[in-house]
């Protein structure tokens, strides 16, 4: 009994030390490499493209969401677009507590959610658990 108590401790104190480095390591955003120099010309994220007068960014989503923070346009109408590939983990639950989104992903496939006509500021989303985050910050 002793033995399994020590154990059963120990398991638990590792599991939650490495969330907590997970999350301290970034603030709980996953970036991509060089996020503040990944802005391209116009002041948006290489994942964020015009289609039709709208803005759509694009979120894949497995063990997390890459990238985790993306840089648009405020005052444009805003589709962020989830693509899950073999997705099974909580990241494929998403909420977006703003724009009242609670979502299941399918296991493949893509999913948009209109975002509407953002202003200047960031709009945060996360898995159903809140362990992995995806941010998206609106510039003018």
């Amino acid at each position: 009994m002793n033995k399994t108590y020590i154990a059963i401790t120990v398991a638990v104190v590792l599991v939650i030390g490495a969330f907590t480095l997970s999350m301290l390591g970034n603030g709980g955003v996953e970036t991509q490499t060089g996020a503040q120099g990944n802005v391209q010309a116009g002041g948006m994220s290489p994942n964020v493209t015009m289609v039709d007068g709208k803005q759509i960014i694009m979120i894949d989503v497995k063990g997390g969401y890459k990238p985790g923070k993306s840089v648009a346009k405020a005052g444009v109408s805003t589709i962020i677009r989830f693509k899950t590939n073999g997705t099974f983990d909580c990241s494929s639950s998403i909420r977006i507590p703003s724009l009242n989104v609670s979502q299941v992903l399918p296991q493949a496939g893509a999913t948009d959610i209109n975002a509407g006509t953002s202003t200047v500021g960031v709009l945060q989303g996360m898995c159903g658990m809140g362990m992995y985050r995806f941010e998206v910050e609106f510039r003018s």
